[in-house]
């Protein structure tokens, strides 16, 4: 969270020594007569037909040659991505090029079965030719191309980009399956057959319209659902020319789990608020005591390590000198007694924008455990919020299986939690307040990326949440200071409007596939363990929505009425509720968000 008297960018900016990539050799080869252009639309005159695009358009001047070009613009940390898959032949040579103007403009080549290759220029203000060769794999019959800029750069400008070479010729994607049938169904998982398609190589299966696996045989069991939910199951067929139409979809609800992360002592609908306990901003100091009874949760902001890789946490309260009407520890933990005996819940949050937290070794882990426990235990709390931000999570560049995570500070997190939770059992309450940047944009981005070059922070909180997901009482994402973020519709969403709540909060819902891997799925999380995170007035950080856009998401997700561009995969009206940064802003507010809840949920 934010203290806003201090500016912090969320998406960290990739420095000049980033941009400072080792220039790649720029080579040439005259197609033969017999080589075809197997680039589809490569001169922009279709509009984007054919092309897959992350912020692109198609404007008519300047062009280099007919009557269109591409203008793509790098923002936050997307960088402007246009790309198209074509048909190769295997064991064949080919050529790439394309005109390009603007500045950090890369055109290249990936899958080729042999080494990737690209071309870029550091400054083309007016139209510069790129080009590059690749020969494919024995047994490559698909390449990716791709132009785009770099992060913090303008608009980019690419036109007439050709792949020639030997045409791998005209075969069909096979014809959708047929006979589409569930089998056995349990709490969390759905198995699946289908008719065998001639042709096919393999099949994909999509869930609620994402897909989710893929597979060679005519069987897939989808795993990592919620329990006693209604899902949809479409597959399709896939060979080398690529893949069918879905076939007719059939669905399957789960039976009803045990789940984890308690949270029955907790209203059907809660509303969570951080209060600054230990300093004082423009909204001022709010005594415990005074904190209305509509919210459910409080969260004591902030525990802070002593140094970012101690491990020891310290929680101290505001001073006199900072926060004059600060009450004492006496009255302070006789108001946390107070508010438990009303059925509310009174956290410790660790972290926030300056509180850097890295265990980086066991001995930090154990230290953590020790002094969160003592702070526990010294006021009585009922458990735990974990707001990581900044630097105090990434991923190491062999770290790429979010299930299964190597990262010092990733692994050691998890085990201090879990022995936290094991210490104080299962009324230990566990939320967690993650940004956009460490949880959605791992649907675009994990870690440092297969080609490495990413931040490494990218997706990181996403281990955390999956090993803690039985323990986990509510994960209550940031959608606040956030840059633009792709939503399961691959478009990208920014902050302003419901949509954005809306669309961020689906993809929890409904789980995504981590860096597009359809084999490497996020599972969804059951809707009473997620409650969506705002700012609670424009002073609290950017991406305020009005009361009215507070309204359009709840009846969205909990409802599917009053939607607007972005469809959701399901409707959830067990949604737990909202949570905001933060109480104190809402009081300076007129307690606006707090009025907004209540007379949403009554």
């Amino acid at each position: 969270m934010d203290r806003p008297h201090r500016t912090r960018p969320l998406l960290a900016a990739l420095t000049a020594a980033l941009l400072a990539v080792p220039a790649i050799t720029v080579l040439s080869s005259a197609a033969r007569a017999a080589d075809a252009d197997l680039a589809r639309n490569g001169g922009f005159e279709s509009g984007l037909d054919g092309w897959t695009c992350t912020a692109g358009t198609t404007v008519g001047s300047p062009v280099h040659s007919g009557a269109a070009a591409l203008r793509a613009t790098p923002a936050g940390s997307d960088n402007a991505q246009c790309a198209q898959t074509v048909t190769v032949r295997p064991d064949a040579q080919y050529t790439l090029s394309g005109y390009v103007r603007g500045d950090y403009v890369y055109l290249g080549a990936t899958g080729t079965g042999t080494t990737d290759v690209s071309s870029w220029t550091q400054s083309a203000p007016d139209w510069q030719r790129l080009t590059t060769t690749f020969r494919t794999g024995p047994g490559t019959t698909k390449v990716t191309l791709y132009t785009h800029g770099w992060y913090g750069t303008g608009a980019y400008y690419a036109d007439d980009i050709s792949l020639t070479g030997p045409d791998a010729g005209t075969a069909q994607p096979p014809a959708a399956p047929t006979g589409l049938r569930t089998g056995a169904v349990t709490s969390s998982s759905v198995a699946l057959s289908w008719t065998a398609v001639t042709g096919a190589t393999g099949y994909a299966v999509y869930r609620d319209g994402v897909k989710v696996q893929t597979v060679s045989a005519t069987s897939a069991t989808v795993s990592a659902l919620a329990a006693a939910t209604a899902y949809s199951f479409q597959v399709t067929a896939v060979n080398d020319a690529g893949e069918s139409a879905r076939s007719a979809a059939v669905t399957a609800t789960t039976s009803a789990g045990s789940g984890g992360g308690d949270t029955s002592d907790l209203p059907a609908h809660a509303l969570v608020g951080y209060l600054h306990a230990t300093f004082a901003n423009g909204s001022g100091y709010t005594r415990l005591a005074d904190v209305p009874d509509s919210w459910d949760v409080i969260d004591l902001a902030f525990g802070e390590p002593t140094s970012a890789t101690s491990g020891d946490i310290r929680f101290n309260r505001c001073p006199v000198t900072e926060c004059p009407n600060v009450e004492s520890d006496a009255d302070f933990k006789a108001a946390i007694r107070a508010k438990q005996a009303a059925g509310k819940k009174v956290l410790i949050s660790i972290g926030g924008a300056n509180g850097q937290v890295q265990l980086t070794t066991t001995a930090a882990r154990d230290t953590f455990v020790s002094s969160v426990s003592k702070i526990i235990d010294e006021y009585g709390l009922d458990g735990l919020d974990i707001d990581f931000e900044g630097h105090s999570l990434s991923l190491n560049a062999d770290d790429t299986d979010f299930r299964n995570p190597k990262t010092p500070v990733v692994v050691n997190l998890i085990s201090a939690v879990k022995t936290l939770k094991a210490r104080y059992g299962a009324d230990f309450v566990l939320t967690m307040a993650p940004e956009t940047f460490f949880v959605q944009m791992g649907y675009q981005y994990y870690g440092t990326g297969k080609w490495g070059g990413q931040d490494p922070r990218c997706g990181a909180y996403l281990p955390v949440i999956h090993a803690l997901r039985d323990d986990l009482t509510l994960l209550h994402v940031q959608d606040y200071n956030s840059g633009p973020i792709m939503g399961l519709d691959n478009q990208y969403h920014s902050m302003g409007g419901a949509d954005f709540h809306i669309a961020m909060t689906d993809m929890l819902l409904t789980g995504f596939p981590v860096a597009g891997d359809a084999g490497n799925v996020f599972p969804p999380l059951r809707p009473d363990q997620v409650a969506i995170g705002m700012p609670a007035s424009v002073n609290a950080g950017n991406g305020h929505v009005a009361p009215s856009e507070v309204t359009k998401a709840l009846d969205c997700l909990t409802k599917k009425t009053n939607c607007g561009s972005y469809a959701t995969h399901g409707t959830w009206p067990a949604l737990r509720g909202l949570m905001t940064w933060s109480v104190n802003w809402d009081r300076f507010g007129s307690w606006e968000f707090q009025k907004t809840f209540d007379s949403y949920f009554g």
